[in-house]
Parts: C-alpha cells; structure tokens; sequence
C-alpha cells in the first residue's frame, strides 16, 4: 500500500487524527443519508464536535479556541472529505472565525468565538448575491447607518451553513459611490432576528447533507457594534487577507478527496471479478491507478508545502491559488477515472465514489472559480 505520509504530521497530530476519526464514525456516518434527505447536519452534531473540541481548533485558548494551529484544521478537513462527509461545513465556519480573530474589535472576539468554538453557534458568510458573485464590488446589499443601528435590505445565495447559521457574516455596501472602499463587514446574530429570513434549502447536486440556503434581509435592524473592526470601507480588505486560508484548505480537502477516492477504488477492484479474475489484474486497471497514485503524491508534495508555509506566516494569495486551482481540477479528472474503474456501480447513489463524483464538482467554483485562480496567478506574472 503506498503512504502518502504527510511531512507536517507529528505523533500528536496522528492521535489527534483518531479522534476526530472516530468522531465521524460514531457521530456522522450513522445519520449521513438522513442528513442528505433532509439537507443539513442538524445543530446538534455542532455541538457535539464543539464539546469534544473539535472546533475553532486554530483558535487561541483565551477566546474558547483548543489553541492549535492550521495543521488541526486540516486533519478535521482531511477526515471528512476522505469520506465525502461533507455535511459540517467545518471550514467555513473556521474562516468565520478567523475573519473575527483577524479583524474583530475585542468585544467581538470575546463576545462570539467561544460560542463558535462550543458549537451554539455556527458561522457563515454572505457574500454572494443573485447578481455578484466572484466579483464582490457588484455587491448591492445596503446597510444604512441610522443612528447606533445599521439597516440591511437584500438578498445573498449559496451561503454554506446558511439555514443553520447563528452568526453571518455580511458582505454589505456601506458607501454606494465608493467602490471597493464602499464595503463592509457586518456580524448579524440570527436568533430571532425581526426581518431576517433563511430562504429555501437548495437543491444542489452534490453536498447533499450541506446546508446552502437563501438568506433575505428586510430592514434587519442589527447594531453598528456589530461592524467587523468597527470601521467602515474595510471589508474588500478584510475579505482579501483571508483568502489564502480558505483557498488552501479547499486544496487540502481535495486532495485529501483524492486519497479516499484512490483508496475506495484500489479495493473495490481487488475484489470485484470479471472474466474469471479480479478487475485489479487488468493492466488497464493497474496502470489507471499507478498514474492517480502519482498524482496524489506529486499533489502531496506542493500541498504540504503550502501547509508549511501557511504556519510559518509567508503563504502569499498567488500560491494558495495555485493550490487551489491544482488541487480542485486534479480531483475532477481522478475521481472520474475512478468512477469508470467501478463501472455501472460507481453510478450509484449508495456508493462512495458515485458521492465523490457529485461532491468534487463544487471544489472549482466555490472560495473562487478555477478561471479566477488562474487570473490571480497571472497577475502576479
């Protein structure tokens, strides 16, 4: 069996890796098809993971954090998406919280990250709008000062963790005539919000146990305090800055997708028989896997160092786009050679693979498309 052994990995990291494992054997896999009937994980699987500390795991303990770095988040990420369990959207909600630690007031770190870190309350971030997406400074969303309030009118779509979100992250346009500089970043607690209202659950054709919703906002009345940073015309900044993370965490969750495919599929074919022998005895079948074992160990090598890079602080956005853009199209083309090695099987709902084919899909649209990546790469050219 060939270990695509990681070079950021220690003997902590390893038993850390077994519980988060078995934490997804005991707690998710058993109610996965019931998630992706109904379309979310339920709150009570985030406060699970919240209790056994296995969220905001990068965060410092002096806001509710378990004080780790960005190692434990991509064990957490890994595990899932070996298992195509993406139904806790658990990076997003860590990028919440480091646009909090990264960019809140005092006030704000002290008064939401320990929630987050327990899991009471689960973070997205509203970016996308019917008619922005990728393009943030088409954002139409307003907030309206008025008086020691802002006023928000609008509408977002594909927010993750959307219908079980407790605090959202607005992208909103606070100066309409100012461009960039005229946006902003307001925190909005849902709980009972007058005005706010969580659209439907979308129909998706992979992530089916992930929340993605519609979120609607109708003179939704929410403190100025709430302003990330607590000043005005920052948020294109503060979205920037924190790219890289999202970016390479979407690299590392595909790759790790890779390893789950490459695996699923290494044996099914020792077992499967046709024409009198296993399928793994065809030279077809042993040459299509040598070459995504290479890939998955080429990719291991770039992502880990992406990884390295990030903890020590030098992770530039050129980079992490390349991770991204890498990682995300070498998933689509391995996770297709590997549904046509299970044949009519890997066509099937019930199987992993036929799962991972639908779920891959995603990973070169969201956190920026791959022709976005590649624009971001040619830039720094």
């Amino acid at each position: 069996m060939i270990d695509f052994k990681r070079s950021w990995e220690d003997g902590d990291l390893a038993l850390f890796r077994q519980t988060v494992a078995r934490f997804i054997e005991d707690e998710m896999q058993p109610g996965d098809a019931q998630a992706r009937e109904q379309g979310h994980v339920g709150h009570a699987l985030w406060r699970r993971a919240g209790e056994l500390g296995l969220l905001c795991t990068d965060i410092p303990d002096e806001y509710g954090g378990a004080g780790g770095d960005f190692r434990h988040e991509a064990v957490i990420g890994e595990e899932l998406y070996r298992s195509s369990l993406t139904g806790m959207n658990v990076a997003v909600h860590s990028i919440v919280a480091h646009y909090l630690l990264n960019h809140g007031t005092p006030q704000q770190k002290a008064k939401w990250l320990p929630r987050m870190a327990r899991g009471e309350m689960v973070g997205a971030i509203a970016m996308t709008e019917p008619g922005a997406g990728s393009d943030l400074q088409g954002v139409r969303l307003r907030a309206v000062r008025d008086g020691g309030d802002y006023l928000l009118n609008g509408a977002k779509t594909f927010i993750s963790n959307g219908f079980l979100a407790g605090l959202v992250l607005v992208v909103a346009r606070t100066d309409p005539g100012a461009g960039a500089k005229g946006i902003s970043i307001i925190a909005v607690e849902t709980d009972g919000l007058p005005g706010y209202r969580v659209g439907r659950l979308l129909d998706k054709i992979g992530m089916k146990a992930q929340d993605t919703s519609e979120l609607f906002f109708d003179d939704v009345r929410v403190p100025a305090a709430n302003l990330l940073g607590g000043t005005e015309g920052r948020g294109f900044a503060q979205l920037m800055s924190d790219l890289s993370y999202e970016r390479l965490l979407i690299g590392v969750n595909s790759l790790a997708m890779m390893e789950g495919a490459y695996e699923s599929t290494l044996q099914y074919v020792r077992e499967r028989q046709a024409f009198g022998k296993p399928v793994a005895e065809f030279q077809n079948t042993r040459f299509q896997l040598a070459g995504i074992a290479t890939q998955i160990q080429v990719g291991r090598a770039f992502i880990d160092r992406c990884v390295e890079r990030q903890l020590e602080g030098t992770l530039d956005a050129t980079t992490a786009s390349m991770a991204k853009l890498w990682a995300s199209e070498a998933l689509g083309r391995v996770v297709d050679e590997c549904v046509q090695l299970f044949g009519g099987y890997g066509y099937m709902n019930e199987y992993l693979i036929g799962r991972m084919y639908l779920d891959a899909r995603i990973q070169r649209i969201y956190g920026g498309t791959s022709e976005i990546m590649k624009e971001v790469i040619a830039r720094a050219m």
